[in-house]
C-alpha cells in the first residue's frame, strides 16, 4: 500500500502546455515587437525614477521601492516572452528556403535570443534599443517572406 501512495504522490503525471506543433501558418512578430518595446520602456521607466533623498519618510522609500521592482518584474517578464515568441518563428516559421535567401538568418535569431537575455541582466538602455533592433529585423525578415509568399 506504501508504494501505492508513493507512485500517485510522485509519478502523477502533469499536464504540459507548449505550442502545438501543427503546421496552422498562424505566425506574427508582434508579439515580440511589443515585448521588446516594452523592455525599452520599462528601462526608461526605471532609469527616470528619482530615489527619495537620505531620510524621506518610510513610505516614500516603499513606494519607490515598490515601483522599481514592479518595473522589473515587467522587463524580465516580457524579456522572456519576446525570447519565446522569436523562438517559435525561428523554429516552427522560417524554413530553409528562408535561410537560401537569408544566409544569415540564425545568426541574426541567436544574437536577438541572446539580447533577450541580455536585457534581464541589468537596466541597460543599450541593451533595450539593441533588442528593439534585432527584433524590428526579424520582424523585416518576417514581412518580406509574406510578401514573397513563403
Amino acid at each position: 500500500m506504501g508504494w501505492l501512495w508513493f507512485w500517485v504522490l510522485f509519478w502523477t503525471p502533469t499536464p504540459a502546455y507548449a505550442h502545438c506543433d501543427i503546421p496552422c501558418g498562424i505566425y506574427s512578430p508582434w508579439v515580440a515587437l511589443l515585448a521588446s518595446k516594452t523592455v525599452w520602456t520599462m528601462v526608461k521607466k526605471i532609469q527616470e525614477l528619482r530615489r527619495p533623498p537620505a531620510g524621506a519618510p518610510a513610505k516614500e522609500r516603499l513606494d519607490y521601492q515598490n515601483a522599481v521592482s514592479r518595473m522589473v518584474r515587467v522587463k524580465e517578464d516580457h524579456a522572456e516572452l519576446c525570447k519565446r515568441e522569436l523562438q517559435i518563428l525561428w523554429s516552427d516559421y522560417f524554413k530553409p528556403e528562408h535561410l537560401k535567401a537569408e544566409p544569415r538568418l540564425h545568426e541574426i535569431f541567436w544574437n536577438a535570443l541572446k539580447q533577450c537575455s541580455k536585457t534581464k541582466q541589468g537596466v541597460d538602455l543599450r541593451a533595450a534599443v539593441s533588442l528593439r533592433t534585432q527584433v524590428q529585423k526579424i520582424a523585416d525578415l518576417f514581412e518580406r517572406t509574406q510578401k514573397e509568399g513563403s
